[in-house]
């Protein structure tokens, strides 16, 4: 069976401690098939829970290399993404959530942002909670992913 990328261990492997038997395998007679042949139903049994036995260590082993695997796409998502940051009273445009509504009216023209906002502070995680121009402030963090620079084509006094 194939070994998994994340894992590098066979899903049979993981659920029962040892590895597949596939049927070329038994046609041709591989050395592990004649191994096994040779053993007494006793010896057989043993070397089974011996299997099971080791089964949680290799559980464990494939949990360490998701969890590498993990943090080596985190290392590298995160060298690619442009983090946004944005000061107080910054105007913003606002992403319309959730992605993907269309107005029926506009049908694909529907414009997906909206602003100018002004960005009255900065909360962890890279969010901001944002206000209307005329001072009116959302009660939730939007995070900064979801927000543009607004450049006014006419000055406004912020």
């Amino acid at each position: 069976m194939a070994c998994l990328g994340a894992t590098k261990v066979s899903p049979y492997q993981l659920v029962y401690g040892h590895e597949a038997v596939l049927l070329w395998e038994l046609m041709l007679g591989s050395r592990r098939v004649t191994f096994q042949d040779q053993l007494t139903a006793d010896e057989y049994s043993t070397l089974m829970k011996d299997g099971l036995e080791d089964l949680p260590g290799h559980r464990l082993k494939a949990l360490i290399n998701i969890e590498a695997n993990k943090a080596k796409i985190g290392q590298w998502y995160d060298k690619r993404v442009m983090v946004k940051i944005f000061a107080q009273v910054e105007l913003v445009w606002k992403l319309i959530l959730p992605i993907g509504t269309k107005r029926s009216k506009f049908g694909k023209w529907s414009p997906t942002w909206e602003g100018s906002f002004r960005v009255n502070r900065s909360v962890p995680g890279n969010a901001y909670i944002l206000e209307t121009l005329e001072r009116e402030e959302f009660s939730r963090a939007l995070n900064g992913k979801h927000r543009k620079k607004y450049y006014p084509s006419v000055w406004v006094d912020t």
